[in-house]
């Protein structure tokens, strides 16, 4: 109820995709592209439009990929977007069988270090991998939001430490860069908030609703005060070109 409809269900921007799209190495002729956990789906748009090749948009939950279907059409994109509901990690494609995975804000879902290694053996070798992750952008982050982000996600690292993930699992690490704030707030915070003022008044009836909303609002209170601390980063990998699986 909260997240439904919103353009987005993460920090993001359509130039912080295009800015990681212009950060990869060249890419093969006609490449296999998916788009994981793509909920609506701003993204997956911006990589068929800009990469001109057809992109998977890959997501569990139904009303997203509708939505990201609508959106397509109404772009003239229709015949580059094709959805699939189905879990990042019950994926069935053949190995070495994808050029580029892409990923925004999603991998926390099954956790950084479980999508690094099952993801690598669908990439070919040289394949790349694209993901934002929430992370810590000082290695002393003020105990408030430490306290907070213990509870909220525990596994939230630094770059350093993500990108010691990524090299166990054999990856070459070719970019990151971090989101700037205006990501979280132009078509991810703002709009929730808008609908949280919308809601408000269901809450005396529906505890629920009024439990989601206060968190969402704590999470909001919490990037105002400390978000200088933490932020969304691009990480841009690469499977090695003489990589075995």
């Amino acid at each position: 109820t909260l997240h439904s409809d919103l353009p987005r269900q993460g920090p993001g921007s359509d130039a912080s995709t295009l800015e990681a799209i212009n950060r990869l190495p060249a890419l093969p002729p006609s490449p296999r592209v998916l788009d994981l956990g793509c909920g609506p789906g701003r993204q997956t748009l911006v990589l068929a439009r800009t990469l001109k090749v057809p992109v998977v948009a890959i997501d569990i939950h139904q009303p997203f990929l509708d939505q990201l279907t609508t959106a397509a059409a109404k772009a003239g994109l229709a015949d580059y977007v094709k959805t699939r509901r189905i879990s990042m990690d019950a994926l069935d494609y053949p190995v070495e069988s994808i050029d580029l995975i892409w990923s925004e804000g999603a991998a926390y879902i099954i956790g950084v270090s479980k999508a690094l290694q099952l993801w690598r053996p669908m990439l070919r070798p040289g394949g790349l991998l694209a993901f934002t992750e929430a992370t810590w952008l000082t290695d002393n982050p003020p105990a408030a939001a430490a306290a907070f982000w213990e509870k909220a996600y525990p596994d939230m690292n630094t770059v350093a430490g993500n990108l010691r993930k990524a090299e166990a699992e054999e990856y070459e690490v070719i970019d990151t860069f971090t989101l700037p704030a205006e990501d979280w707030w132009a078509e991810y915070y703002a709009p929730l908030q808008k609908r949280i003022a919308n809601l408000r008044p269901d809450c005396a009836d529906w505890p629920e609703l009024a439990a989601v909303i206060d968190a969402t609002e704590q999470e909001i209170n919490m990037f105002v005060r400390f978000g200088d601390s933490y932020g969304y980063v691009f990480y841009i990998l690469r499977k090695p070109a003489n990589s075995t699986l």
